[in-house]
């Protein structure tokens, strides 16, 4: 944030510079808003121009790039802005080298002014603005759990008990276990599945009072 923030100051700070040079002598007592735009391809020629129409346009436009490089926090968009500004001025040099032969001091004292100065600085603060950024960071989010606490099984193992991952109905949804089965089956069991009390012996009961000669009479 700190960096994103120094970077922006420096960025605005290099476009104002950049959009203010054309009010600056450039050469020889020469404003840069002077000098057209199509003299940078042409050639330097004596002839002025209009504000808009000037080395300005250029210079203005980056300032505009550098505005929405800072909004969006990219710092790729506002080393662009810096290159345009110093691709500009070095190509103005290079073509007031050609018109003049030199760019060094000539014999009435002409020489690169403060404007140039002040582009070229421009433009480095940029790229030194774009540097210093750190950017925007995407913010990965980490899933959460309990949305699926439990994942969904593989085909090749369809019937899997979600809690454990055993072998077990693919329908179960309880982590508990299935009751089991009453083990004793002997009379009086029915009400235990569902089923009425019934006498399951295989052998009618007798009462055990009566004597029919097969059980022992009862002891005193």
């Amino acid at each position: 944030m700190i960096r994103n923030v120094l970077g922006s100051v420096l960025a605005l700070l290099g476009a104002a510079a950049a959009v203010q040079s054309p009010f600056q002598s450039w050469y020889d007592g020469r404003l840069g808003r002077d000098y057209r735009v199509q003299d940078l391809f042409d050639g330097i020629s004596t002839t002025s121009s209009a504000v808009l129409g000037s080395i300005l346009l250029p210079f203005l436009f980056a300032a505009l790039v550098t505005v929405v490089g800072v909004v969006l926090r990219s710092r790729w968009v506002v080393a662009v802005a810096g290159l345009i500004v110093l691709g500009f001025t070095v190509l103005w040099m290079v073509r007031l080298g050609q018109a003049t032969g030199s760019l060094t001091v000539g014999g009435d004292g002409s020489v690169l002014r403060m404007g140039v100065a002040q582009a070229a600085a421009g433009g480095v603060l940029l790229l030194l603005g774009a540097l210093v950024m750190s950017g925007r960071r995407r913010e990965v989010r980490a899933p959460r759990e309990d949305l699926d606490p439990y994942p969904v099984p593989p085909d090749d193992h369809p019937d899997t008990w979600p809690p454990t991952q055993e072998p077990g109905m693919s329908a179960q949804t309880t982590p508990w276990p299935e009751p089991e089965a009453h083990p004793y089956t002997g009379p009086g069991t029915g009400q235990h599945r569902g089923r009425s009390d019934e006498d399951t012996a295989p052998y009618p009961v007798q009462d055990e009072d009566e004597d029919d000669g097969r059980y022992p009479p009862p002891r005193p």
